[in-house]
């Protein structure tokens, strides 16, 4: 019995160290995996970081890209209507070298002068510029009209435009100048 118990205990010791090691290979088997996890995450994380510095220069080159252009732009946005206020510019220096000859009737000046202001006007219309509308007797709009002198009167019930003194325009929808008139108002009780 003394052997059979030291075969036994020969036979447990050798099942417990061979399960000792295949709990340590395991565990070397679970480090090894672990260690290919986190090599394969710091590439991951690598080549995210990589995109992400790629992504920020592109970032970077589109928003110089886009000021300059915006630069650009800016310095020569004007560069349409200025050339065809040149003409217009041209066109009043005729009218005042017609107006300064002694030789030249009013008549010349005028037409010239004429010729000049319908060209500008149509410069101005091609660029969306229109004059307010601003009729007499009709009620005084202050979203497009400034009053610069009111008087009051018995014959109106709400304040009228009664003279225009200045032209008011407008750039397409907005307001650019408010047009300057002389107004009528009720008279007060």
């Amino acid at each position: 019995m003394a052997v059979d118990k030291d075969t036994n205990e020969v036979e447990k010791s050798e099942a417990e160290s061979t399960e000792e090691t295949q709990a340590e290979a395991k565990q070397d088997n679970k480090v090894v995996d672990l260690e290919k996890s986190l090599d394969a995450e710091k590439k991951r994380s690598q080549e995210y970081l990589t995109s992400l510095q790629y992504l920020q220069a592109d970032f970077e080159n589109q928003r110089k890209r886009f000021d300059r252009e915006l630069h650009h732009v800016r310095s020569y946005c004007s560069e349409r209507i200025v050339t065809q206020l040149l003409d217009v510019v041209d066109e009043l220096e005729l009218a005042i070298k017609a107006g300064k000859c002694a030789d030249q009737n009013e008549k010349t000046m005028l037409d010239g002068v004429e010729m000049t202001y319908r060209k500008l006007r149509k410069v101005l219309e091609q660029e969306g510029v229109t004059p307010i509308e601003c009729i007499v007797d009709k009620s005084f709009n202050p979203h497009c009209q400034d009053a610069i002198a009111a008087e009051e009167r018995d014959d109106v019930s709400e304040c009228t435009v009664i003279e225009e003194i200045r032209k008011g325009y407008l750039l397409r929808e907005k307001v650019l100048r408010p047009a300057i008139v002389r107004v009528a108002k009720p008279k007060s009780k």
